[in-house]
C-alpha cells in the first residue's frame, strides 16, 4: 500500500446536525462493519453519548472504498469529532491529523455559530474543505439557501456543494467519489526514519497505555523500542493496529496511516497527547524530528471536587489521573477544604464538561463527587504592583491590599432568526454585554455580535439563549482581553460558620442580588435541624442577606393531662434552652445537593 491510496479526514459541524449518523452512512456504504454489527451511533462508545444525542469524544475508524475504475481499495481514515463549543479542543486534535475535512450543514438549520468556529479552526490547520448539506429528505429543510449560504460561506461554488440524507443514504456514494478526489494524500514518505503524532490516549488495565496516532513518516512495526520525544519516556510497540472500529491488530503502521500502539506504559501522564513518537534507536536526533504538538487548552470554568466519603479520596486521585489521559483537557490539583476534605481543584471547558466529567466518574471510577460552586478566573492587582490570577474565592485577597481587580471578556458570536433580535439583544443587556454588530446571513438568519464577561457566558447563557429564540439560537465565544471591574468576594455563613466552598466572587452591583439567590437557594436545599439555622451572605463582614431554617418541634407538652399552666411554661423554657445550647454546640450537615442548588441560576 502507497500513501496515495490513503485518505484521512474529519467530519465538523454544529451540534445535532447528523455528524455521527453520516459516520454510520460511510460505515455502512464501505462495508468497514458488517450489516448484523451495525448500530445507530456507531463510533459514540459510551453510554453517555448515546443517551445525551451528543459526540463527547473524538473517535477514529478505517475504511476500505472501491469504485469502478480502481484495481486497489482506497483506504478511507474518518475522525468522527464532537460539535459543542465545550469540546472544540478535542476537534482541533483531530484536525492536526488529517488531510480533509467534510462541513456538515442541517438544510433544517442551517448555518450556526459553531459551524463557523470549526471551519475557522480548519482553514487554519490548511485543510480541503467538503461541504456538505445534511437532512435534505426533511419537509422543513431549506436545500437551494443552504447551499448559498455555505458558497458564501467558504467561498467554494454552489455545484460543489453536496446534497445528503444521511439517515437514508442519498448522496453518500458521491460523498465518497468527493473525498477520494479532493482530499490530498499524505506527504509523508515511508523512507523516513519512524514519527507520530499522538492525538489520543486512553488506560488500559492490560495493555497499559494505549494511544492513538498518525504516522508522518517511515514505519513502525511490533515490538520495536519507542521513545516519546517531549516527555523523554521510553516504551514499546507491545502491540499496533487500526480502528475497524474496533482494534484490529496489525503488523505494521506506515506513513499517512492512523491506529494505535499498545505502548505498555504504567504511568498516564507519560503519554502526553501532542507529543512526538519516535524509535529509541533515532533519540539523539530526537530535536529533529519532533512535530508540532497543540496548544495548551486553557480552562474556562473551575470548581472543586470532593469525593463523598475521605476514604475515597485516594480512589478519586487515580481515577483523575486515568482520566486525564483520555481527556487532556481537564486540568486539575490537590487541595483541602474544613467542610469537605481532601479534593481537588479543577479547570473545565464549561459547564457541559464539568457535567460530563462528574457523570463519567460516577459511571466508570464508580465514584461519586461532590461538586463545589463553578467560577470562573479573575486578575487581581495588589497594591504592593504584584498581578495575581485568582481562580477560587479562597484565593481572594484581603480587600484592603487590593489596588484594582479584573475579569475576563469574550467576542460572542450568536446566529439566530432575524424574529429572534429583539429578544437576544435583551438577553445581552440582562447578560452585562455590549452589542457590536448585527450582519444578515440570508432573509431570515442574522449573525450578532456582542462583547461580554465570560462569567455571564458560562453559567446560563446558553440556557437563556435557547429559551429567548425557542431554541433557534446557537451560540459560540473566544477569549478577547481583561477588563478593570469592582469584584468582591461574597460570604455564604450557614449557622454563623463561613462555608468556603459556596463563596463567590462576583461584581460590587451584583452582589446583594446574587446573595438573596443564594441563600434563598440553600434555605431549600439544607434540612431542617432541631434548632434554627440561619442562613447569610456577607462581604467582609458586612451581612447583606439572610434566611433562617426553622428548627424543627417536638410538642413536649403533649402528654400532660392537667395541672398548673406553670408546668407546660417549664417544660417550654426547657426546650428552648436546649435548642438554645445545640445551636451553639451542634453542626449543620450541608449535603451535596446544596452545593449544587448555589450552582443554578
Amino acid at each position: 500500500m502507497t500513501t496515495d491510496q490513503i485518505r484521512n479526514f474529519c467530519i465538523i459541524a454544529h451540534i445535532d446536525h447528523g455528524k455521527s449518523t453520516l459516520a454510520d452512512r460511510l460505515i455502512e456504504k464501505t462495508g468497514a462493519v458488517e450489516k448484523r454489527d451495525m448500530q445507530d451511533q456507531m463510533l459514540d462508545g459510551m453510554d453517555l453519548e448515546r443517551e445525551r444525542g451528543i459526540t463527547i469524544k473524538l473517535t477514529p475508524v478505517r475504511m476500505e472504498y472501491k469504485n469502478d475504475k480502481q484495481e486497489l481499495p482506497y483506504i478511507l481514515n474518518l475522525i468522527d469529532t464532537p460539535g459543542h463549543v465545550d469540546f472544540s479542543y478535542e476537534v482541533s486534535r483531530s484536525l492536526a491529523a488529517v488531510e480533509g475535512a467534510v462541513l456538515l450543514v442541517d438544510a433544517t438549520q442551517g448555518i450556526q455559530a459553531q459551524t463557523m468556529a470549526n471551519l475557522t479552526f480548519a482553514l487554519e490547520a490548511g485543510l480541503i474543505i467538503i461541504p456538505v448539506v445534511n437532512k435534505i429528505d426533511l419537509p422543513a429543510a431549506d436545500v437551494e439557501g443552504t447551499k448559498r449560504d455555505i458558497a458564501k460561506l467558504t467561498g467554494i461554488p454552489e455545484n460543489e456543494v453536496l446534497l445528503v440524507s444521511a439517515k437514508t443514504g442519498v448522496g453518500v456514494p458521491e460523498l465518497l467519489e468527493a473525498i477520494v478526489k479532493r482530499v490530498p494524500p499524505p506527504s509523508g514518505k515511508v523512507n523516513n526514519p519512524f514519527r507520530a503524532l499522538v492525538f489520543d490516549s486512553f488506560f488500559d488495565a492490560y495493555k497499559g497505555v494505549v494511544t492513538y496516532i498518525r504516522v508522518v513518516d517511515g514505519v513502525l512495526k511490533k515490538n520495536e523500542e519507542l521513545l516519546f520525544a517531549g516527555e523523554n519516556v521510553r516504551g514499546e510497540s507491545l502491540d499496533i493496529g487500526v480502528l475497524h472500529p474496533k482494534e484490529l491488530s496489525k503488523n505494521e503502521l506506515t506513513a499517512g496511516e492512523i491506529g494505535y500502539v499498545a505502548t505498555g506504559l504504567r504511568e498516564v501522564a507519560q503519554a502526553r497527547v501532542g507529543d512526538t513518537i519516535i524509535k529509541f534507536k533515532d533519540r539523539d536526533q530526537k530535536d529533529e524530528f519532533v512535530l508540532p504538538g497543540y496548544t495548551v487548552p486553557q480552562p474556562r470554568v473551575f470548581a472543586g471536587i470532593y469525593p463523598h466519603s475521605g476514604e475515597d479520596f485516594r480512589f478519586l486521585k487515580e481515577a483523575l489521573s486515568k482520566y486525564r489521559l483520555n481527556d487532556s483537557s481537564l486540568q486539575y490539583e490537590q487541595e483541602s477544604s474544613t467542610a469537605l476534605g481532601q479534593g481537588f481543584r479543577c479547570g473545565f471547558l464549561g459547564l457541559l464538561h464539568l457535567s460530563i466529567v462528574q457523570e463519567r466518574l460516577k459511571r466508570e471510577y464508580k465514584i461519586e463527587v461532590t461538586v463545589t460552586v463553578p467560577s470562573v478566573a479573575y486578575r487581581v492587582k495588589l497594591r504592593t504592583g504584584e498581578a495575581v490570577v485568582i481562580r477560587t474565592p479562597t484565593e481572594f485577597p484581603d480587600p484592603s491590599a487590593i489596588e484594582s481587580t479584573e475579569e475576563q471578556w469574550v467576542l460572542v458570536e450568536i446566529v439566530s432568526r432575524s424574529v429572534d433580535i429583539g429578544a437576544i439583544l435583551t438577553l445581552i443587556s440582562a447578560h452585562a454585554g455590549i452589542h457590536r454588530n448585527t450582519e444578515y446571513m440570508s432573509a431570515d438568519r442574522v449573525l450578532i455580535t456582542a462583547e461580554m464577561p465570560l462569567r455571564e457566558v458560562v453559567v446560563d447563557m446558553h440556557d437563556a439563549l435557547k429559551s429567548a429564540s425557542a431554541g433557534y439560537a446557537s451560540l459560540s465565544y473566544d477569549l478577547l482581553n481583561w477588563r478593570q471591574t469592582d469584584l468582591v468576594k461574597l460570604s455564604i455563613l450557614v449557622a454563623e460558620e463561613v462555608v468556603e466552598p459556596l463563596s463567590i466572587i462576583v461584581p460590587r452591583e451584583q452582589a446583594l442580588r446574587e446573595g438573596r439567590r443564594v441563600v434563598a437557594k440553600l434555605k431549600t436545599a439544607i434540612p431542617r435541624h432541631l434548632f434554627a439555622v440561619p442562613i447569610q451572605a456577607a462581604i467582609g463582614g458586612k451581612v447583606i442577606a439572610r434566611e433562617t431554617i426553622s428548627a424543627m418541634r417536638k410538642d413536649v407538652t403533649g402528654y400532660l393531662y392537667g395541672g398548673d399552666v406553670t408546668r407546660k411554661k417549664k417544660l417550654l423554657e426547657k426546650q428552648r434552652k436546649g435548642k438554645k445550647k445545640m445551636a451553639r454546640l451542634g453542626n449543620v450537615d450541608i449535603p451535596p445537593e446544596a452545593y449544587l442548588a448555589a450552582l443554578g441560576k
